[in-house]
């Protein structure tokens, strides 16, 4: 049973299925998901007791959920760069042509629009750059240790003292790009079209939406799961040398 003080993160990570509860809420379990439920709830300005019911059903009805912290950290980066990876690389390049259509054709009378445009452009760019640098430099070396550990092979080198210097970079892009899709939402009010809007405008919002809720999903599984086992595993290969 899900308890008030347990951390989201906790909640998440022990109950794949309440994701979609903290979505549905907008609550914060991965970059904020050290803070207890009921001072997330307090915070968000929602019904602690309407949370609790929403997680109790949720893992009534997912029992089966995959529970990636069984899983080695090769099958977890795989997951993440199969799964969310490959989400972010598809969907910007549908996202940014609409941005720009919906923007030309209705930011005279929205202007919210074009700062949304700017937004998504630079937070493309920034995404693309960041996915790189974990599948060509942090992953590789995160698996080489695993190996390592393993028996197959020696310590991994590397371009950084420890795994703790690129991780903490990676932690930081990770915040940067939530804050930017949380005002995003903000100014977008939730990503709601106003009444009468084109397909185009709807679709638009209605991908910005999903693409935030992948990014909460990707997010929580690298800072919450991936990167703790990762300077964890560091730490044993570097004791056993």
């Amino acid at each position: 049973m899900t308890k008030p003080e347990s951390t989201l993160r906790s909640i998440a990570l022990e109950q794949p299925a309440t994701i979609r509860v903290f979505e549905r809420f907008h609550l914060d379990y991965c970059c904020g998901g050290h803070r207890p439920l009921a001072e997330a709830c307090a915070q968000k300005g929602v019904d602690l007791n309407e949370v609790l019911a929403g997680l109790a059903e949720a893992t009534v009805a997912e029992p089966a959920a995959v529970d990636l912290t069984q899983a080695t950290l090769a099958e977890l980066i795989r997951h993440i760069v199969q799964t969310h990876h490959s989400y972010v690389r598809a969907e910007l390049p549908r996202l940014l042509p609409l941005a720009a259509k919906v923007a030309a054709k209705h930011g005279h009378a929205h202007p919210e629009l074009d700062l949304v445009q700017r937004q998504l452009l630079a937070l493309a760019g920034e995404l693309t750059f960041h996915l790189d640098k974990e599948e060509r430099i942090l992953f590789p070396y995160v698996e080489a240790l695993e190996q390592c550990i393993n028996g197959h092979g020696g310590a991994p080198h590397a371009c950084f003292a420890t795994v703790v210097s690129p991780i903490q970079a990676m932690i930081q892009e990770h915040e940067t790009a939530a804050v930017v899709l949380a005002e995003m939402r903000v100014v977008t009010r939730s990503f709601t079209a106003p009444e009468g809007a084109c397909p185009t405008y709807v679709g638009l919002f209605h991908g910005l939406d999903a693409f935030e809720r992948d990014l909460h999903r990707h997010v929580h599984l690298e800072n919450n799961l991936l990167f703790p086992r990762a300077i964890d595993l560091e730490k044993e290969a570097l004791t056993a040398q």
